[in-house]
């Protein structure tokens, strides 16, 4: 595979993103690239998009094909994301990876030995043993002993949740059960847990130009976690009309390109600052009294306690200079709203993540910012499609999940989160748990990874106990699964058509740009034919190659429009979309007019039926139902004899540009960038701690220790670390206590303790 110097790729890069054409700069990936390039076969031109960060944000491609290879990649144009980055180009790499799996493989030696000595077989042989273990398991135990989940890609969530609601287990679960789901679940405390309104809220919006006048950028880098929203937070800074605070323990380029005042807080805090802003917005009367008066549930309450975080005992708690909280306060007094919050997706990575995130977004409602122009808008007449696109009808979450749920494996321990969730996402996080008590006794995973719970090789041991346990993915990978009995080849984005690419009210077809490679699959073509194996013919149409196909037919057959849209219909327009039109105007303030709740009423699906500042599902269930602030349950104030002998503070999951959480490690082009495990202190840590830039340097918890390369940084606040997950050779989340936030089962990502030694 040709190797490109960084300035190469950079480049190539950057001549990509503006369109230009590369194919004469070396620009390829095979080993006949040179034959291939000299060829005077026709170019081939074919649409699609990039799934190279986290299938959000959907940036189109033009892909240039000679001989039936992509060779070339540029953005594609007229299309909603048309960012192309050094991640979108590097997916060339990962696609003609020489190590890809390309045949169905099953182990031959015991679960437990270090090498399983895969054997090739065939699909034939895969698919009758997993329907074998299946029904055995579901007819000595029950289906719901069986779990389903779903890793990266998140993309066949849909299929996977018609696989096990079809098969008669509630019990399918994602990795969002340490990601997005908990931002979700705090917004749905808030306005109810109507899918629609909590996902238009969920991470908060940036800011519109002209109308927003204050922007919270809260624990989100945009230029490197999500580059496609950058350019929207700059035209509101350019507008001259948004003033931005950015909270983050780091100093980040977001701090360097939008900070008006940057709070760089200690983490795990967020709840109090939140509470300070409230305090200061209610004593200074800047709040929107008719809002909280007609909409709100609690105020009294919630001012009441807010009132505890003073300016000077928050400053203290978050350990920022008063003048600097101060400043913070001032903007939001005299500029007023709507105020926007940008979030990150995995924000409550904390003990008390979920009343955190309660807290800052109370900030939205208090100043009367919800769904107005310049505020967080919840979306117009949304179209009945999932969070990845296929209809809640084809999941089969509307028909089989309330049968099922009874029999959730999680509702015993995170009660609040079955309860708000219609959707079908139990809880993974206490899978050691389930498999000690017998809950759980088989696993087929799609894109699973071992390495993204705290104390990783608690869960290694839990697959490996299973009675049998499946998992399709790219590559065959050791952390996860040498656990696991068996491994089917899946197919990647450009060879899959799976599921419907939507952007608001514009339906995409995606449609395959090459053959899947060897006998690798399309995670939705997998799953109908594990279910058709598994008795359920007609339910998954019999499988075989038009499985995508019928499961695209399925989901449009159930879309609720005036005018039905078919597959035809998709195909003919192809590589353009099929847009639906809104039935009247877009408009604000939708709870003024019935059009949040299925019986037409004003207001929101809370048990009052507004925003409730106090929760009653958590008063329901035990919880203080205000939005409290904890300390973390490791923390400098909480234990401080465990901070005298580890006196960092754990910071960890940041993004870096390179990488996707551990994906993209294997692909030369990006790996040049960061080859090794990195951790950053700031100087004065490494100063005291007679560290260079550079050095091996081992970081310990009282739970474990790794070894990385040392980055000394400015970026970093003192008293923390920074370290990014997903290395197998260190990963960071041994490190991590499995202190669960009892609402959201969330782990501790981003607090806890450590200490960093030369190693």
């Amino acid at each position: 595979m040709p190797r490109l110097s960084r300035r190469q790729f950079l480049k190539l890069t950057a001549a990509s993103a503006a369109g230009a054409a590369v194919a004469g700069n070396g620009f390829f990936i095979f080993p006949d690239h040179e034959a291939l390039a000299a060829s005077d076969a026709p170019e081939e031109v074919k649409y699609s998009h990039c799934v190279m960060c986290n299938h959000g944000p959907r940036c189109g491609m033009k892909l240039i094909l000679k001989e039936g290879k992509i060779y070339r990649v540029e953005k594609r144009e007229d299309y909603p994301n048309t960012l192309l980055c050094a991640k979108g180009i590097a997916a060339l790499q990962e696609i003609y990876e020489p190590d890809r799996l390309l045949y169905p493989m099953k182990r031959t030696t015991p679960k437990g030995s270090d090498d399983p000595k895969w054997e090739r077989i065939s699909w034939d042989e895969a698919l009758e043993t997993i329907a074998e273990k299946l029904n055995a398991i579901k007819a000595e135990y029950g289906a719901e002993k069986v779990l389903f989940m779903t890793g990266d890609p998140k993309e066949p969530r849909s299929a996977v949740q018609r696989l096990a609601f079809t098969f008669g287990s509630p019990n399918m679960g994602t990795e969002s059960s340490t990601c997005y789901k908990a931002t979700e679940l705090a917004t749905k405390l808030l306005y109810g847990p109507e899918w629609f309104t909590a996902s238009s809220l969920a991470t908060g919006s940036g800011p519109t130009p002209g109308k927003t006048k204050v922007c919270i950028i809260w624990g989100n880098n945009p230029p490197w976690s999500s580059p496609f929203s950058y350019n929207g937070m700059k035209n509101g800074q350019e507008s001259g009309t948004v003033k931005y605070i950015v909270v983050d323990p780091r100093i980040t380029p977001t701090v360097h390109a939008f900070a008006d005042v940057h709070l760089q807080i200690r983490p795990g805090t967020d709840g109090a600052l939140a509470l300070c802003f409230a305090n200061a917005l209610i004593e200074n009367d800047a709040y929107d009294k008719d809002f909280v008066e007609n909409w709100t549930h609690g105020f009294e309450e919630y001012a009441a306690y807010a009132s505890e975080f003073t300016t000077a005992k928050t400053a203290e708690i978050c350990q920022i200079p008063e003048e600097t909280l101060q400043a913070a306060i001032d903007i939001l007094l005299t500029e007023g709203s709507p105020i926007v919050c940008k979030s990150s997706a995995a924000f409550p990575h904390h003990t008390n993540g979920i009343n955190n995130y309660r807290a800052i977004m109370s900030l939205i409602p208090l100043t009367g910012s919800l769904d107005v122009p310049g505020g967080l808008k919840i979306a117009d007449e949304p179209l009945n499609f999932d969070e990845w696109q296929m209809t809640f009808e084809f999941a089969r979450s509307s028909d089989l999940l309330p049968e099922l749920d009874h029999l959730r494996v999680d509702r015993e321990y995170f009660p609040v989160w079955a309860d708000t969730d219609q959707q079908g996402s139990v809880q993974l996080n206490r899978i050691p748990e389930y498999v000690e008590t017998g809950a759980i006794k088989a696993c087929v995973m799609f894109g699973g990874n071992a390495m993204m719970w705290p104390q990783s090789h608690l869960y290694q041991e839990a697959f490996q106990k299973m009675d049998f346990c499946v998992a399709a993915d790219f590559y065959i990978r050791p952390w996860t699964h040498n656990y696991v009995d068996m491994v089917l080849p899946a197919a990647m984005s450009w060879e899959r058509s799976c599921p419907l690419t939507v952007f608001g009210r514009k339906i995409f077809l995606r449609e395959p740009v090459v053959e899947p490679a060897g006998e690798a699959r399309s995670d939705y073509r997998i799953c109908c034919d594990i279910g058709t194996a598994l008795g359920y013919s007609e339910e998954f149409w019999g499988g075989g190659e038009k499985s995508e196909e019928n499961c695209i037919r399925e989901s449009l057959r159930h879309l609720k429009v005036d005018t039905p849209i078919t597959y035809e219909d998709l195909k003919a327009a192809s590589p353009a979309p099929v847009e639906v039109p809104l039935k009247g105007e877009p408009q604000d303030k939708k709870y003024e007019k019935g059009l949040l709740r299925e019986d037409g009423q004003p207001g929101f699906t809370t048990p009052t039926g507004k925003v409730e500042f106090v929760s009653e599902i958590l008063r329901e269930h035990g919880f203080d139902p205000l939005p409290t602030y904890n300390e973390p349950v490791q923390s400098p104030i909480s234990t401080p004899d465990v901070y005298a002998e580890y006196p960092l503070i754990m910071n960890s999951g940041n993004r870096v540009p390179m990488y996707t959480h551990s994906k993209e490690r294997n692909l030369p082009w990006l790996n040049q960038f960061m080859p090794e495990p990195i951790i950053r202190l700031n100087p004065e840590d490494a100063a005291e701690r007679e560290l260079k830039n550079g050095d091996m340097v081992k970081v310990t918890s009282p739970y474990g220790e790794l070894t990385a390369k040392l980055e000394i940084s400015v970026m970093i606040k003192k008293g923390v670390i920074d370290m990014f997950h997903g290395w197998e050779k260190a990963n960071v989340n041994e490190l991590v206590s499995r202190d669960f936030d009892p609402i959201s089962g969330f782990p501790p990502y981003k607090e806890g303790l450590c200490q960093v030694a030369k190693a």
